[in-house]
């Protein structure tokens, strides 16, 4: 299953802390692997409003259906607390 979600006003740093603190280790900047998932990382600046900007990093999550439904929920509440 794979399953993509982007996130604004967190950085790819503070995401991939999040996704080790929830079970995975780093392969590289962009890359966290868990048992059953695996997630891939990337960011960009996007225009929020007239000249505001706001880093948005989007997750590609791929795994186990039943891993990654837990996983997910668990970043999502973590990346709410940080950004929005």
């Amino acid at each position: 299953m794979r399953r993509e979600k982007s996130y604004r006003g967190i950085s790819t740093r503070l995401a991939v802390q999040y996704l080790e603190n929830l079970g995975g280790e780093r392969v590289d900047d962009g890359t966290v692997k868990g048992e059953g998932w695996r997630a891939d990382l990337s960011a960009e600046k996007v225009d929020v409003a007239g000249s505001i900007r706001l880093t948005e990093v989007t997750v590609a999550f791929e795994g186990e259906e039943a891993v990654l439904e837990e996983l997910i929920e668990d970043f999502d509440r973590k990346a709410m607390r940080a950004g929005g």
